[in-house]
């Protein structure tokens, strides 16, 4: 087995396996918004002056920050193929 082919098979039953931060991040202000985003999850980058840029910037530093949103996205997934 080569390794794209081992890489691929490594994570089946993650949800996020494959999901870009970026992607992520534009279905959730897609869905909520920058203000809904910034009240539910209370850092920053999501209240003043909201970016993508900014924000992919600091959640890529900061894992705490990262999981949640992370979190938010899985429920908006799962509720989504209800």
């Amino acid at each position: 087995m080569d390794d794209e082919a081992k890489n691929n098979n490594e994570q089946p039953n993650n949800p996020l396996h494959g999901v870009k931060l970026t992607d992520m991040l534009e279905r959730l202000v897609a869905e909520y918004g920058w203000e809904e985003l910034g009240e539910t999850i209370r850092i920053r980058c999501f209240i003043y002056d909201p970016s993508i840029k900014s924000s992919i910037k600091f959640l890529r530093k900061t894992p705490w920050a990262r999981e949640k949103v992370e979190l938010l996205y899985l429920n908006l997934i799962r509720n989504s193929n209800k």
